[in-house]
């Protein structure tokens, strides 16, 4: 099978490998400043996952340094791949501009080795495995991932602008997107590859992903008591992945209960359970979902004594319960690869560890998990915060001080409007770091105060500022 080759032309065009380079490291792309011997790893860590691109004249950071290519150099890249085990063949080493371009193909004999061992690329990172992470990652190599297949019903006039603009901007990517370019685009992803559409894709940029993937969908739910025989509140976010994490950490903090403390003139609320842990479980069960299970959704659910976060999918095949934790097998390789991009997943798998250590540092009871065929995150409530709770004697300025800042929000969110009128809710919130929930209210007072109104319908309308 071939590496995630950039669509158009059969050799790579200089405008195509500077989008990769602006895109930055990934689970296809691993930057070099300059060439050495042990690039071996870097080769067989890419034939044991998607394939991809070695660029060596670039640093870590991004900065193009330039590298050379010699005969000798190309000589030795070929015969250390072909020296790894089973041997890889390179179909294309390339200078272009002021750097060097291997192409290294997506291995169908893997696992792949080389003189120093095992490798694998975790997010942007080439790891050394051990012998049990082997077994475990290549048990079924033959198989296709969900996220990899091809959708034949999904094209790239089904792929959203604005929702790959909402990639971009999460990730910190300075490329104009348009309909010119998405294909190269979404190449270099990889989830375009022979002209079609993965699965992957669909998840994350489909315009109307229930057509594609209708059970891909986040169910939240909140009960009054510890059981589900009452629902008082309930959202199902049938929308792209990154869409579900956002609205599904606003429901969850307008359940949550506060406690509000004055620090000098400034207030602080301090959520019953930490958002950071809960945002690490929402991303954990849609990174490792397993979208091919059919009828089932992820689930977030908040009781009364616990907050629980359910996803399809238990442990990944020959994973051992006694090794999680401490061995990072993903399931969906291409997502957690975008979701790194986006800051979202750490580059070394360390969610556990991470949700774990947050509820320490808050003296809060740590997380338990459950694996069936679901994976079951729990997080119990502190029974302290029963009743949200905002000191009574806070005192003038205290009360001032936060009039100020609700009004300085109104302001920012004006501005943003008079820049973009068909700027989305969403859009705003990510862009002033406040929740869905907060704007909406926000734009609501706006609309009451005869400052703004919404010209045309949710979808392709826009909004106008009323001087």
């Amino acid at each position: 099978m071939r590496a995630p080759r950039l669509e158009g032309s059969e050799s790579m065009k200089s405008d195509e490998l500077n989008l990769l380079v602006a895109e930055g490291e990934g689970l296809t792309v691993e930057f070099k400043e300059k060439y050495t011997p042990k690039i071996d790893r870097d080769i067989v860590a890419l034939a044991n996952g998607r394939g991809g691109f070695i660029i060596l004249g670039v640093d870590d950071g991004g900065k193009v340094r330039g590298e050379k290519l010699t005969n000798r150099m190309k000589a030795e890249i070929l015969s250390l791949a072909r020296n790894c085990e089973p041997p890889i063949t390179i179909p294309k080493v390339s200078q272009i501009g002021k750097m060097v371009v291997i192409e290294v193909p997506e291995g169908d004999e893997r696992p792949y080795g080389c003189s120093s061992g095992y490798f694998r690329r975790l997010d942007a990172v080439t790891q050394k495995m051990i012998h049990k992470e082997v077994r475990s990652m290549f048990r079924a190599t033959a198989d296709k991932l969900f996220e990899d297949l091809p959708r034949k019903d999904c094209g790239l006039a089904d792929i959203s602008i604005n929702k790959i603009k909402a990639f971009l901007t999460e990730s910190g990517t300075a490329f104009k997107i348009t309909r010119n370019n998405i294909a190269p685009f979404l190449a270099s992803l990889g989830v375009y590859k022979g002209g079609k559409i993965n699965n992957a894709a669909a998840l994350m940029f489909a315009r109307n992903i229930g057509k594609f993937i209708p059970h891909a969908e986040l169910i939240c739910c909140a009960f009054k008591g510890a059981n589900k025989n009452f629902i008082y509140d309930r959202k199902d976010i049938r929308s792209d992945l990154l869409t579900q994490l956002n609205e599904a950490m606003a429901f969850i903090q307008r359940q949550l209960n506060i406690r509000s403390e004055i620090h000098g003139l400034d207030r602080h609320d301090i959520y019953e359970l930490p958002p950071d842990a809960l945002r690490e479980a929402v991303v954990n069960a849609i990174v490792h979902r397993d979208y091919s299970f059919q009828g089932t959704s992820i689930n977030v659910d908040v009781y009364d004594d616990r907050v629980e976060i359910v996803n399809p999918g238990g442990l990944p095949e020959g994973l051992d319960r006694r090794d999680f934790g401490k061995i990072s097998v993903r399931r969906n390789l291409i997502i957690a690869d975008i979701f790194h991009r986006m800051g979202k997943v750490e580059r070394i798998g360390s969610g556990i560890s991470r949700m774990q250590n947050i509820m320490k540092a808050t003296k809060l009871e740590p997380p338990k998990f459950e694996m069936t065929n679901f994976f079951r995150a729990i997080f119990y409530r502190n029974p302290e915060y029963s009743l949200k709770h905002i000191p009574a004697k806070v005192g003038k300025n205290a009360e001032k001080s936060k009039e100020k800042s609700k009004e300085k929000s109104k302001e920012k969110i004006i501005g943003l409007i008079a820049g973009n009128p068909r700027i989305t809710t969403r859009e705003i919130a990510n862009s002033l770091n406040l929740s869905i929930a907060g704007v909406e209210k926000a734009m609501r007072i706006l609309r009451q105060q005869g400052q703004l109104k919404r010209v045309g319908p949710d979808k392709g309308g826009h909004w106008e500022i009323i001087e």
